[in-house]
């Protein structure tokens, strides 16, 4: 680092930046360009060297800098590679060093020529190799430093840069609900910052995967990609909006567009930055869209389920598009599995910290017997007998009224827990033996049954997959809400977009002979600030609801700006058994059902009061409709109270 300091003072003055993306000399970026696509490989080291001496030669102190990126680079690729070869969970303490030597040289060297930009990569890039090499706990406490330094140092930039990286780490998770908390404030931080730092960046990834927190067909999507596009400033960032545009046509069956975009990425050697199973991802969308085969290879699809579940989403949801029942079932069996292991996961930690708190609770009561030990020795002063006295019985009455109410709580736990696996039991089983049926049908030898009939069997299938997912995502859903970890994220919602789009959604729920539509009390559009994908919910919440006790007649989702007005009223009104008076309130509590034979986790309704109040929105049954079935009310604020996330 000294040599190349020393080497500046008597360097010639810089050459002029070329045409190139960096504004590196022309000559610099060309070796840029090649050391990047050998880092981690043989080779590497005598190109980029040859960066270094050529960046002196031309006073480029741009390209000197990125000498050490490549560097870092280089070592936390081959140092993952070689903790991932071992197989042991065993980290070289000499390849610690050696990032962390890197990684302070980069430090310096950017700190000192003036490329702050570089000196936060150089976190990201190191927290990646801890990520990489399962040391989360120092992932986070990177991270921590990383926003700490900047905002010692009232560096804009560094606090954005922190924003970024816990977006990647928690997409890595595939945890969209926490990313996007993370993209919303790295977003308000670009759209209102004076940093020149700042905004030599670009916001095209961050746009890009806000579009991805969005369900494929979600309006949301197109808006935020059209903003991708806009924010691009370089290379890598039209790829990378080629690629989503890719991804975007192919679901809205516009074969020109996907072809074309689909070419580009293809052409691209640095697609793999974008996406590492981008090939795979083509070459099934292909098969989806033009028939080559009648099924994809496992190992493709194996190879994209163990990167990105969001991708396993967006294959379901094309495979349904267009009509390839069997790959959309087996997409979604293999999502149902994934769901299972993250329920596992997040039982199995509130399991460890219910068992952590009966451990304090059983601390307290040997402490409290200590105690009660203590008193009756000091008995023997007899001027404190009345007063220890009168102490001890007060004492008792209250730890004996606390030991009643904690028994009870533990009572009631205990049988809200059998209650709940028997309920659970009961309704996994029901889709699970339809599937399991069903394919063994499927599975019996040509001739056996018509073409039809093998499509109806797949429907089925199919429609008990979506079933059980929809179980699991409840149970993740009130988890969520549990931890703490539900956002309500606000933008602009058009009312009728959000209807159509939750009758869209449920209508496949429908029993023969049932008639579902929306009527809105007007035509003309309605924008208003809300969370479109909380409100969706509830409302298919709403009408699924409705199609599970709906037998024959009709099912309408109405909407209204004057029943309430500073509110937007949806309803949805059935023709179904209706609800008692006496358990308009009950149906909202988590676990209940008044029907133990429909089918369902007795959560639906708990989870849209709870996501209801987090918006100041309220919903209820309305008990005054008297004309057959029932009414659910869902009134929802024009002018949210409070937002909860960082709006843009």
């Amino acid at each position: 680092m000294l040599f190349a300091v020393v080497a500046l003072m008597l360097a010639p003055p810089p050459s002029a930046a070329q045409n190139n993306p960096y504004d590196l000399d022309d000559e610099c970026y060309e070796l840029f360009k090649k050391a990047e696509l050998v880092v981690g490989k043989d080779g590497f080291q005598e190109v980029n060297d040859a960066l270094l001496r050529t960046a002196i030669q031309k006073g480029d102190t741009k390209a000197q800098t990125l000498y050490y990126v490549e560097r870092l680079k280089d070592i936390t690729r081959r140092s993952t590679a070689a903790f991932k070869a071992r197989k042991s969970n065993v980290v070289n303490p000499e390849e610690d060093a050696a990032v962390l030597k890197a990684h302070e040289e980069l430090k310096g060297v950017a700190r000192q020529l003036g490329y702050l930009q570089y000196f936060y990569y150089s976190y990201d890039l190191v927290q990646n190799y801890y990520y990489n090499t399962d040391r989360f706990v120092r992932v986070m406490e990177l991270a921590q430093e990383m926003e700490s330094t900047a905002s010692a140092n009232n560096e804009e930039y560094g606090v954005w840069m922190s924003y970024r990286y816990m977006v990647s780490l928690y997409v890595a998770q595939n945890d969209y609900i926490s990313a996007k908390k993370y993209i919303l404030k790295a977003l308000e931080i670009y759209n209102n910052t004076a940093d020149p730092v700042v905004l030599r960046q670009s916001a095209t990834r961050l746009y890009c995967d806000l579009a991805d927190t969005y369900p494929i067909g979600n309006d949301s999507v197109p808006i935020n990609l059209a903003k991708a596009e806009m924010a691009r400033k370089e290379h890598l960032d039209t790829l990378r909006c080629m690629y989503y545009r890719a991804k975007l046509s192919a679901y809205n069956k516009d074969l020109a567009a996907y072809e074309e975009a689909r070419d580009y990425c293809k052409a691209d050697t640095f697609i793999p930055q974008i996406s590492k199973t981008a090939t795979q991802l083509f070459d099934i969308l292909d098969s989806i869209i033009y028939r080559r085969s009648e099924t994809v290879p496992e190992e493709t699809i194996r190879r994209i389920e163990n990167s990105r579940i969001r991708e396993m989403k967006y294959i379901a949801n094309v495979a349904e598009r267009y009509d390839c029942k069997e790959l959309a079932f087996n997409v979604e069996k293999m999502l149902v599995y994934h769901h299972e292991k993250a329920l596992s996961s997040a039982n199995q930690s509130k399991l460890t910290e219910m068992e952590a708190k009966l451990g304090n609770t059983m601390l307290s009561a040997k402490v409290e017997e200590q105690s009660r030990q203590m008193t009756k020795v000091s008995r023997i002063i007899p001027i404190l007998i009345g007063i220890i006295l009168l102490g001890g019985l007060v004492f008792s009455a209250i730890y004996i009224g606390h030991l009643k109410r904690s028994n009870e709580k533990v009572r009631l736990a205990n049988e809200a827990k059998t209650r709940f696996v028997q309920n659970m039991s009961h309704e996994v089983r029901t889709p699970l033996n339809a599937i399991v049926g069903f394919s063994q049908l499927l599975a019996l030898p040509d001739g056996s049954f018509s073409a039809e009939e093998k499509d109806e069997f797949s429907g089925h299938i199919i429609n008990n997959t979506k079933m059980l997912t929809m179980l699991l995502d409840d149970i993740l859903n009130a988890s969520a809400m549990d931890s703490g970890n539900y956002r309500i994220s606000y933008e602009d919602g058009e009312v009728h977009v959000m209807c159509q789009a939750a009758i869209s959604s449920a209508e496949h729920r429908l029993q023969p002979g049932v008639r579902m539509y929306y009527a809105p009390e007007s035509e003309e559009p309605f924008v208003f600030r809300t969370d479109p994908r909380r409100v969706q919910q509830i409302l298919i919440n709403y009408l699924t609801n409705a199609c599970k006790h709906t037998t024959k007649g009709e099912i309408k989702l109405s909407s209204s700006l004057t029943d309430n007005p500073g509110f937007v009223t949806f309803a949805v009104t059935d023709t179904g058994p209706g609800v008692p008076v006496e358990n308009a309130e009950k149906i909202f509590d988590r676990f209940t059902k008044l029907n133990e034979f429909v089918q369902g986790t007795g959560l639906g309704l708990s989870i849209c009061r709870d996501i209801a109040v987090r918006m100041g929105a309220r919903v209820f049954l309305d008990t005054s409709y008297t004309a057959g079935g029932a009414r659910f009310v869902f009134m929802v604020p024009v002018n949210p109270p409070e937002e909860e996330t960082v709006t843009q």
